[in-house]
């Protein structure tokens, strides 16, 4: 199952940033995502169920991430949502993952700052680039 999906919630767990051997950068990290209710008859907020999401994001969002997210903060994820079985022979199981397009801090519940990333060209890319605006 491969649907789009937008889930806002809190980082559970300290995001975890590699590079695979091919190069690829990856940051993935648990995200507790819990919906507050107002009961009328209680007169208080309730948490509803908490729902657990394991979020992996590639390439340059996978480096901003790893830059920009912390534990403990609150953030919106937009992605593929891929629901998963699984059996460890032991026990088996679903897993609910995001594939990240875009994340975000969440700024209903605080403030922050956006720094640009510059893209560093690969140093043939530059060269060639640069031999074609050169006078011949």
């Amino acid at each position: 199952m491969s649907e789009f999906i937008t889930v806002s919630g809190l980082v559970a767990t300290t995001p975890r940033h590699l590079v695979t051997q091919d190069g690829l950068p990856i940051t993935s990290f648990r995200l507790a995502a819990a919906h507050r209710r107002f009961d009328r008859k209680e007169n208080k907020w309730v948490d509803g169920e908490t729902n657990w999401f394991t979020i992996t994001a590639f390439r340059q969002l996978a480096i901003n991430a790893a830059g920009s997210i912390s534990k403990g903060e609150r953030v919106i994820i937009s992605g593929k949502l891929r629901v998963r079985d699984w059996d460890n022979g032991e026990r088996a199981g679903n897993s609910v993952e995001i594939e990240a397009d875009a994340l975000g801090h969440d700024i209903t519940w605080g403030t922050s700052v956006f720094t640009r990333t510059v893209l560093v060209r690969e140093p043939e890319a530059a060269d060639e680039s640069e031999s074609e605006l050169e006078p011949a």
